[in-house]
This record gives C-alpha cells, sequence and structure tokens, in this order.
C-alpha cells in the first residue's frame, strides 16, 4: 500500500507497526488464493468468512478447517492438538453456529511421536464438548504436521459480510488468561473450567438469535485491528478504529497484545440501539467487552491514537485479504 510520508508521530507509528505484523502478512497471504477458488463456490455462499456457510433447511450447515505451522506443531505437540479443536470451534461460534464434530489430518513419524499432538486433541474434544468422528493419519513422515476441520450449524448467522456505516467495531476477549510463551498466543482455555468456556462461548449464537448483532468475526493471528480490516473489507466499508481502547490484560504493551490472538476473542460490528445490550451479556459471563472504533461508508480505514489520526488502509488502493462485499 502507497503510505505517504508522514510524522512520525503517535498515530501513524503505530499504524506502520501493525502493517508490519507478521499477522498482518499472513492474513494478506489470502489474497493470492482466494481469488483462484471463490469462482467455483455456489452463489448462494460466501467466501471468505470464518466458515462456509451452505444453507441447509431453515439454518446453515457450518464448515471450517485450520492449518498449523510445522515450528508450532514441534514446539507445542500438545497446545497445538489442544489448538486445533479450540480454533475450530472458536470459527463455528464467531458465525452464530454450534459446533457438531471435528476431523484431524495428523502426519507424524513412527513410534510414540505423534501422542502429545493426539492426546492435545482429546483434551480439547472433552473440553469444549466436541466429538472427534474420524479424520486420516500417515506415520512414515518426517516430522509432525497437523490440520483440523469442524462441522456445525447455525439457526441465525454472524457474517464478515453485514458491518453497515454506524455501527460500533467492539471487542470481546477473556482477558483471564496469559501468553503461551514465547508465542503471541494469549491462552484463557487451559486449565479453565470446561463449563464456564462453553457457556461463554453460548453468548455468540444468542446475539445472533436474538438479533442483536449480524456481523462478527473471531480474533486471528492479524489481532483485533486485523481482524477488523478482514470484517470491513469484506463488508465493503471503512472505519474509524482506536487501538488503544482494545480490552488489554494490565502489564503487557499496547504493540505486544494488538498482535495478539486470544484463545477467546470476538469482533463484532454492533448497531447503537444494541450497544449496551451486547456489553452486558458479555460482562454477566466476565468478558471484557468495549467498542474501539465506528463503521464509516468508503474505503478507508483510519487509526487514531494519542490524539492523532493516521491513514491504516484504503481498500480501494490496495486490498486486505482480496475479499469485497457482494456486488462491490
Amino acid at each position: 500500500m502507497n503510505v505517504p510520508d508522514l510524522p512520525q508521530g503517535p498515530a501513524s507509528a503505530l499504524a506502520r507497526f501493525l502493517r508490519d505484523t507478521r499477522g498482518f502478512a499472513h492474513k494478506r497471504d489470502i489474497d493470492g488464493v482466494l481469488p483462484l477458488l471463490a469462482a467455483g463456490a455456489p452463489s448462494a455462499v460466501l467466501v471468505g468468512d470464518d466458515c462456509a456457510a451452505i444453507p441447509d433447511g431453515d439454518g446453515w450447515l457450518l464448515f471450517a478447517i485450520e492449518g498449523f505451522l510445522n515450528e508450532f506443531v514441534e514446539r507445542e505437540p500438545w497446545f497445538a492438538g489442544y489448538c486445533g479443536v479450540m480454533v475450530n470451534v472458536s470459527d463455528i461460534y464467531a458465525m452464530g453456529g454450534r459446533p457438531t464434530a471435528v476431523v484431524d489430518a495428523l502426519w507424524s513419524r513412527g513410534g510414540a511421536a505423534a501422542a502429545p499432538v493426539l492426546e492435545g486433541l482429546a483434551e480439547a474434544s472433552r473440553v469444549y464438548g466436541v466429538p472427534i468422528v474420524g479424520g486420516h493419519s500417515n506415520r512414515r513422515n518426517d516430522r509432525e504436521q497437523l490440520s483440523v476441520a469442524i462441522v456445525g450449524r447455525a439457526n441465525k448467522l454472524l457474517t464478515s459480510f453485514d458491518a453497515r456505516p454506524g455501527d460500533h467495531l467492539v471487542a470481546a476477549i477473556d482477558l483471564r488468561g496469559r501468553f503461551q510463551e514465547p508465542y503471541a498466543y494469549w491462552n484463557a482455555s487451559t486449565g479453565a473450567p470446561p463449563e464456564r468456556l462453553r457457556a461463554d462461548l453460548e453468548i455468540l449464537p444468542g446475539l445472533a438469535e436474538d438479533g442483536l448483532c449480524a456481523a462478527a468475526k473471531d480474533i486471528s493471528m492479524a489481532g483485533a485491528v486485523g481482524t477488523a480490516l478482514m470484517l470491513l473489507e469484506c463488508s465493503g466499508v471503512g472505519a474509524e478504529v482506536e487501538p488503544a481502547l482494545v480490552p488489554r490484560p494490565d502489564g503487557v504493551a499496547l504493540e505486544r497484545w494488538l498482535a495478539a490472538f486470544p484463545s477467546y476473542g470476538f469482533l463484532l460490528a454492533v448497531p447503537d440501539a444494541h450497544l449496551q445490550a451486547v456489553r452486558q451479556r458479555f460482562a454477566a459471563r466476565g468478558i471484557a467487552c468495549a467498542a474501539f472504533g465506528r463503521v464509516m461508508p468508503g474505503t478507508r480505514v483510519t487509526l487514531r491514537h494519542d490524539g492523532e489520526s493516521a491513514p491504516l488502509w484504503d481498500f480501494a488502493e490496495e486490498r486486505f485479504i482480496g475479499c469485497a462485499a457482494p456486488g462491490a
């Protein structure tokens, strides 16, 4: 993106930091893949969301899949297995759905090398109450490699395509965790009561079914602001964002937090009329929730920080993940 030379004030410096993060780079890679595949999707399926949502009777059938970096699987095999279920479950709930079952594909060396990955998968399956019903394995590989897929169902969708000008950008994050050092993963899941984790996730389909929200995403490795860019591009809108308002744990630097991937973190676009009700639902479960931006017409995303404004992105100049609103 061509960004004009600006004074290195706090907003422009933070904008440059975000554009240079690894999470932004990974999400921008989607732009090289999406156009090659989206043309084959049925017209009723919007490609670019957290899950594929397929009309199914009086609701929607949801599919999602996650693959994991080799380095992560090698260094954190148990946690990688656990995340295989956890992040897929989050994708289903981010779209207003409830998970039904998962399958995994695991390549590994022989012997007991795959055991920690499988144990992590099994523990997350127990914690989140989502059964592992099948998959694929190959024990003749030179390393452990993992991908996990999930299926679920929604009565009413939350999507990336329904943010509207005037909506508040809201972040809801479970701060009762810790960093999974040395990674950017904020782990508020392992060790937490399973019943609490499941009930916390139930907030999302409740918001959809009660008509309090129509647009949401789970906060991914692009962080809260990068996830907002994904939602805004899909919805064909711009925004003004103030990253310092994103709920943050005490003692964590803003830059580190904006590049973090929380185990429970959701971004929502919420109309004025429903903002208080949405906040109350998260607060009742002990989830930190705050508005940090406003959806605007157009294609520009402006960042505000320490009293200064700076351009962050303009979808008319450069795509982010390459997914535009239908008809845009």
